[in-house]
């Protein structure tokens, strides 16, 4: 039987309209350009079933010994602000279809 990697889901409100979120991927930094990702938020709306994934810029490789990225320390403003982006750049989390893919800025713009 396949293990499933279980991650924890939060609760924002932005713009009056409840969502849930969660960390769908951490930033992943390479010696190689092309192999280097950024932070990646997976959200959708408490009554609908359209994600969409915000993707965040790579950003400046921690220091060695760092503590790794937890999704409970990520700041809401900066999870809501991508929210509004995403919405204000045309995703409708309450439409059906396949999850959208949105690139925001490193400050969820």
């Amino acid at each position: 039987m396949a293990r499933t990697k279980l991650s924890a889901e939060f609760d924002i409100e932005v713009g009056g309209e409840p969502y849930v979120w969660r960390l769908q991927r951490a930033p992943r930094w390479s010696s190689d350009v092309a192999e280097r990702r950024g932070m990646a938020i997976a959200v959708r709306h408490r009554e609908g079933q359209r994600e969409a994934v915000l993707e965040f810029p790579v950003g400046p490789q921690p220091r060695f010994g760092a503590p790794q990225l937890q999704a409970s320390r990520i700041d809401p403003k900066l999870v809501a602000k991508a929210i509004s982006s995403a919405v204000a750049a045309g995703w409708e989390p309450l439409s059906r279809g396949k999850a959208v893919t949105i690139v925001v800025d490193a400050a969820g713009g």
